[in-house]
């Protein structure tokens, strides 16, 4: 039997509350119950806008949250001097523009590469295993084990909107499949995430190799109909086979 964790990204509970300006929806809530009903660990990005998650919900579910807490950060002083602070289990760095709607693709490892690596260095000086959020190339693979990253997360993004627009995916899903068994040979634990569903992730689940799924957009969205309980066991049942 095959198993890949499941990470769930509780970021637009925060959104939905920021929306009037109130005290809830409560993403603390949020990361208790996903731990309550079987999630693996609980991803937040605090944003340099800080549109969803802010200092105080990172604050609490640190501190209150027993299984791990991955952190995603902007590789900026600002995040590290946070993630310092606060020390999560996991530590997540992406790419962030403040004009885009949410994450639009994988870092840029060649862009100020000096500092990346030194961001990595200090945040794994704290002990907390950091991932970068990279396109499915070789080549950023190869950065991301000269960086000395722990894991890589794949960028999703490509294959899910080909998968729910009932386009043809082959190409995509084959360059996912060889970023992950080069993932695997290169030593770096493989996560996978953005814009997956139940179909997606179905589909996903497929490969070898990968060992953690992070999904929220469209979990905290099914869960305003079916509620959080019942999309997270349903999501731990396609990635248990």
């Amino acid at each position: 039997m095959k198993r890949i964790r499941l990470g769930v990204n509780i970021d637009h509970v925060a959104t939905v509350r920021n929306a009037r300006g109130e005290q809830y929806p409560s993403p603390l809530r949020a990361a208790l119950l996903a731990e309550k009903n079987g999630a693996d660990s609980v991803t937040i990005h605090l944003r340099e806008d800080r549109r969803h998650i802010n200092e105080y919900d990172l604050k609490q579910i640190n501190k209150k949250l027993k299984i791990p807490l991955n952190l995603e950060i902007a590789a900026t002083k600002e995040m590290l001097a946070i993630a310092s602070r606060s020390n999560p289990p996991f530590i997540c760095i992406v790419p962030e523009k403040r004009k885009e709607i949410t994450t639009e693709g994988g870092l840029n490892l060649n862009y100020n590469k000096i500092f990346l690596k030194t961001l990595i260095k200090k945040l794994k000086k704290k002990k907390s295993r950091i991932s970068l959020f990279i396109e499915p190339s070789i080549k950023d693979l190869n950065k991301a084990k000269e960086l000395d990253a722990d894991c890589v997360e794949i960028h999703t993004g490509k294959l899910c909107n080909l998968i729910n627009k009932k386009k043809k995916y082959k190409n995509e899903y084959a360059r996912i499949l060889k970023a992950v068994r080069k993932g695997n040979e290169l030593g770096l634990e493989v996560h996978a995430g953005h814009g997956l569903t139940f179909t997606s992730a179905k589909i996903l689940s497929k490969i070898k190799g990968i060992q953690e799924f992070n999904i929220g957009h469209f979990l905290i969205g099914e869960s305003i109909f079916e509620g959080m309980s019942s999309t997270i066991k349903k999501f731990k049942k396609i990635l248990i086979q």
